[in-house]
């Protein structure tokens, strides 16, 4: 049976992509513009934020996929300004940077996925961007996706990549991503901005749902802060670069192949959580026994949640009930009575009440910095699993102090 090898810390170019990257001045220091090429024909599909408040390459990177015919060569994206909540201004300033982008590589400009994070409602300095685009070019190589994963990061500690490689037809496919965020994170379809690049061979049509059944593993099951960016795409393009067989219905090779994106995107997301702005703990969340996936994921989204739980786990307090009392407001039917909650194997409640435990154990437990909570519901055969992590008072200093 074939089986991915998975590099989570490493970013190694599959065939027939680049990038590059360089320092405009949008942030204080650092890298803060980068650019994925694939040099060859490629297709790509792409998910954004469900916020209501839509960030300016958002619209754009969306009206351009419903025109390109599932065609995309490149991603632009810049960080240190959102140029989010800008007005036509900020429409203007992402046509034009995937306009520059277009013409640097003598691509369509529909072909050009536009990104940007930061600061929000701050005109973005468009002209740093634009005199310096040809550099972008200059410096394109197949040695650059870690710098271009650096350039995308915010208030992140860490570079978030991750890459995958298995044989398809006896030739070898590589799936590589990148990703960033530590606050502004709640998993409303995608979270934060994730580029995922790959030399698989695949239909647009499957590529499409392949990304959708990925972030329904990944993207979709964290939580840091509870808060879902105006910003957040996921997207990836693939090239057919590595000469495999093509991937043109749902078979054995297709399922192979969501399962590499798959876990390349799972540890894309986790490492976000482990990043989390102050976060000292990452938070596994097991909810077994509910009547549905949808209903058990429901359930854990509403205990990654809540800061009463979230502060908790940061205090080393094994305060259970905070547990029970979000899964009772999450909005799905069950019997407490039923109910019960382990914190890292060790059961704190049975039967929607007490059990005598080890308290000195049970706050052992949490000075780790890996932590499984599993609440269970017996009131059917569906479980979800969800990640996060604690809520502390540097959480709060990094968000209060984030423009000043």
């Amino acid at each position: 049976m074939r089986s991915w090898t998975l590099k989570p810390s490493e970013v190694l170019a599959p065939k027939d992509f680049e990038a590059s990257a360089i320092s405009v001045g949008l942030k204080q220091s650092g890298l803060d513009l980068a650019l994925l090429v694939s040099t060859r024909p490629s297709f790509g599909a792409a998910m954004f934020t469900t916020n209501a408040v839509k960030a300016a390459p958002v619209q754009v990177s969306q009206r351009y996929l419903q025109i390109n015919q599932g065609r995309i060569r490149a991603v632009i994206v810049n960080s240190g300004n959102a140029n989010a909540c800008t007005g036509p201004t900020g429409i203007v300033a992402a046509e034009a940077m995937a306009s520059a982008t277009a013409n640097l590589l003598g691509i369509p400009v529909e072909q050009v996925l536009v990104c940007s994070t930061g600061v929000i409602g701050t005109t973005l300095p468009l002209e740093r961007i634009i005199t310096k685009t040809a550099q972008l070019k200059k410096s394109l190589s197949v040695t650059s996706l870690h710098a271009a994963s650096e350039a995308i990061l915010t208030t992140d500690t860490i570079n978030k990549v991750c890459t995958a490689e298995t044989l398809f037809g006896g030739t070898p496919v590589r799936i590589t991503g990148m990703t960033k965020g530590a606050g502004m994170i709640h998993p409303q379809m995608a979270t934060t901005l994730g580029f995922v690049l790959t030399d698989a061979c695949i239909t647009h049509d499957l590529l499409k749902k392949a990304l959708s059944k990925a972030n329904q593993g990944s993207y979709q099951r964290i939580s840091v802060d509870g808060d879902t960016s105006t910003n957040d795409t996921l997207a990836i393009i693939a090239n057919g670069g590595a000469g495999a067989p093509s991937i043109n219905q749902p078979d054995k090779d297709y399922f192979h192949f969501v399962d590499g994106l798959t876990q390349v995107c799972q540890s894309l997301a986790q490492q976000i959580v482990r990043d989390g702005e102050g976060a000292t703990k990452f938070v596994t969340i097991r909810v077994n026994g509910l009547r549905s996936e949808k209903q058990a994921t429901r359930v854990a989204r509403a205990i990654a949640n809540s800061p009463l739980v979230k502060t908790a786990i940061s205090g080393e307090d094994p305060n259970w009930g905070r547990i029970l009392c979000a899964a009772g407001y999450a909005g799905v039917p069950f019997d407490a009575n039923l109910v019960s909650i382990a914190l890292g194997g060790l059961p704190v409640c049975l039967g929607g009440e007490a059990v005598i435990y080890n308290e000195s154990h049970a706050q052992e437990i949490l000075r780790q910095e890996e932590i499984e909570l599993t609440i269970d519901f017996q009131a059917g055969s569906s479980n979800a699993i969800f990640w996060t992590c604690d809520l502390t008072k540097e959480y709060i200093h990094i968000n209060a102090d984030y423009r000043t």
